[in-house]
């Protein structure tokens, strides 16, 4: 597809440039999409880095538009892999704001957050990822009828928690509920 890297990397950069050149909302949704996309080829990694894509999704996480929030959440997951892009996220509060996304009402937006909190999952980051919220809200889609939600919630207390840590959230979920994140609709 590509004849020379350059031609990648101006491809990528003109897709940056229309997102922050259009007003239409649509344009912005399919521009959004397809750097999500791009940014799940590790080739295209260095040159979204350098075009800042990482601030770029970050920032979508924070739109009123839940189609901007989820391709936003997407491309974070994907470049999340990479652990100067997870430096950027986590650099820039990425926690929180990837963990507001559990609450959305889309699966895929969820399912995104839930993954990109693992990829994010460091020895300095792993308590605020685990912390007693993010676990209670997990085991809560635990339960969900989701396959997929409750699947990769149980990996996730599996891998960023440890069993004392699920424990304390089990006995505190009867006492209050998950940072009042609901589960998104299946």
């Amino acid at each position: 597809m590509w004849r020379k890297e350059s031609d990648r990397f101006e491809f990528l950069q003109n897709l940056v440039t229309e997102f922050q050149d259009t007003d239409s909302d649509e344009a912005k949704e399919q521009v959004l999409a397809n750097l999500a996309n791009f940014a799940y080829d590790p080739k295209n990694t260095d040159y979204l880095k350098q075009l800042q894509v990482t601030d770029l999704f970050l920032d979508m996480l924070t739109e009123e538009n839940d189609n901007f929030v989820e391709f936003g959440m997407g491309g974070l997951c994907n470049l999340s892999m990479d652990p100067e892009c997870r430096d950027i996220i986590l650099q820039s509060s990425g926690i929180t704001l990837v963990t507001n996304c559990l609450s959305s009402q889309r699966e895929e937006t969820v399912l995104s957050a839930i993954t990109t909190l693992m990829n994010l999952a460091t020895p300095s980051s792993r308590q605020e990822i685990s912390n007693a919220g993010i676990v209670q809200c997990m085991l809560r889609f635990s339960l969900s009828e989701s396959p997929r939600l409750r699947n990769l919630a149980a990996i996730f207390l599996q891998d960023c928690c440890s069993q004392e840590q699920v424990a304390r959230a089990k006995q505190q979920t009867g006492q209050q509920t998950a940072v009042g994140i609901p589960l998104p609709k299946d």
